[in-house]
């Protein structure tokens, strides 16, 4: 950043400048100048308003426009000189605006403040930070149903407690991945909506005396609605600790992803191999190959986690209306929305890569007696009460344990000394294909069901993205 001497926008009340190291303390452009673009955007709205209801002449409008146009195309090529004692992102270009185009460019803060400028800008740079983190997520949600129906039949152990549980289907587990995240993109797109609001107007805090028309610069800029009250308008930062909550719930849902694959990758388990692109070695241990990706995504949560009680504490006890204090919503929310993307990018590059071993998953599920439940079902639909079911499949469990033999391996005379019903049809419910198959329902893990619900899920998806055209 450049520091040159400059007059302040504020410095008719002051006497004496402002001490070197307050300046540098209370300045925001090293972070906020991310909001050029759309500052920029949201000043050539606010002039057409202004030219609209005669507050500005035509000529005045067409040099701002041109010269705030001339001013990104600056910042584009990196040539535009951002000057610390400015302030802020919005100070640096109306100031080189003026430097461009003289006196209409210091017509152009009429009837607006720094308040409601910033918080326009940001509404709209979350608004289409929002569009592309939804636009990764699609992706890693079309990775999945890639790798869900290439893995439709393919058994694994379920766990409860990292315990084997019952068999289902690498698929189906997939999937509970899909669904994750088909409510994040819920609640994304539920915040969008209610961010998707104009505060340009309200100036500082009371509104302004000049004639503007919110109305029209909210169509200019793509806003559904213009907030109602102009104390509200220049203070709310909800969406930002909403966004933030969004995103801290989804990096927790990849978090668990993470938790699993790191698991799943690891000689204990043995269930996945992750590509060598998304891994790193050792500079010590010549036979490590260390899932980073997944690890370094699950400790990224915190630091999210972290930015949303950051945020929350920064709002709780700040009087209305706009205060300094917001200043520093803006690198948790900069930050935040990086790593989500980020997150997202790399997953959705991962997934479809991933090797899965149907072998090893399957050997897992054949140990833990995952079928003991299939076995006390069987019993139910042959008369026996659920819970003189269960003692005797337990009982049954622990003489597998005691001999090292699965419930499968028993034989039939064994199964039948812990209930008389049992007959040799017996062995169809356990084995494993029989134990995924007879989950055949909405929401089972059947194969059947899983390539249905495969379908029902591209089509959420396709209804997402015509729904997104519109």
């Amino acid at each position: 950043m450049v520091s040159t001497p400059v007059n302040k926008p504020w410095a008719g009340r002051f006497s004496a400048p402002t001490d070197a190291f307050v300046e540098a303390f209370t300045a925001s452009v090293g972070f906020d100048y991310r909001l050029a673009y759309h500052d920029i955007r949201g000043s050539i709205a606010h002039a057409r308003m202004l030219m609209q209801v005669g507050v500005l002449t035509a000529a005045e409008f067409s040099a701002i426009e041109q010269g705030l146009i001339e001013i990104r195309t600056e910042i584009d090529q990196g040539t535009f000189q951002w000057e610390t004692r400015l302030e802020d992102v919005h100070m640096n270009i109306e100031a080189r605006l003026t430097e461009r185009i003289g006196m209409a460019g210091k017509k152009l803060h009429t009837g607006r403040s720094r308040n409601d400028q910033v918080a326009t800008d940001v509404r709209l740079w979350l608004r289409d930070e929002i569009d592309t983190i939804l636009a990764e997520l699609t992706r890693l949600q079309e990775a999945l149903l890639i790798l869900a129906e290439r893995e439709a039949d393919t058994i694994m152990p379920g766990f409860t407690h990292l315990q084997i549980a019952q068999p289902i289907t690498f698929g189906h587990h997939m999937l509970a991945w899909f669904e994750m995240l088909q409510r994040d993109r819920g609640r994304l797109h539920d915040c969008q909506v209610r961010l998707n609001v104009l505060p340009l107007g309200a100036a500082a805090l009371a509104g302004t005396s000049y004639p503007i028309d919110r109305a029209y610069t909210a169509q200019l800029l793509g806003f559904a609605a213009v907030a109602e009250n102009s104390l509200d308008a220049v203070s709310d930062r909800d969406f930002v600790i909403e966004f933030t909550a969004c995103a801290a719930l989804l990096m927790t849902h990849l978090s668990r992803f993470s938790e699993e694959l790191v698991l799943w990758a690891s000689p204990a388990f043995d269930f996945v191999d992750i590509p060598d692109a998304f891994c790193t070695g050792s500079s010590i241990m010549p036979q490590k190959k260390n899932p980073d990706v997944p690890e370094l995504v699950r400790g990224k949560t915190g630091r999210v986690n972290g930015h949303l009680v950051a945020l929350l504490t920064l709002m709780k006890a700040q009087p209305l209306a706009y205060n300094k204090d917001n200043q520093e919503d803006k690198e948790p929310l900069f930050d935040t929305a990086d790593t989500v993307r980020g997150s997202l990018r790399v997953y959705a590059d991962m997934m479809p890569v991933l090797r899965v071993k149907g072998d090893h998953l399957r050997e897992a599920a054949r140990q833990g007696f995952a079928t003991a439940t299939d076995l006390a079902d069987y019993l139910v639909r042959r008369g026996i009460p659920f819970r003189d079911a269960h003692e005797a499949v337990g009982r049954a469990v622990r003489l597998g344990l005691e001999t090292k033999r699965d419930l499968a391996q028993l034989s039939l005379e064994e199964l039948r000394g812990f209930s008389s019903v049992i007959e040799d049809d017996v062995y169809e419910v356990l084995t494993l294909e029989g134990s995924v198959a007879a989950r055949d329902h909405f929401g089972g893990t059947a194969p059947r069901q899983v390539r249905a619900a495969i379908a029902r899920a591209r089509e959420r998806l396709l209804h997402n993205a015509m729904a997104n055209a519109t």
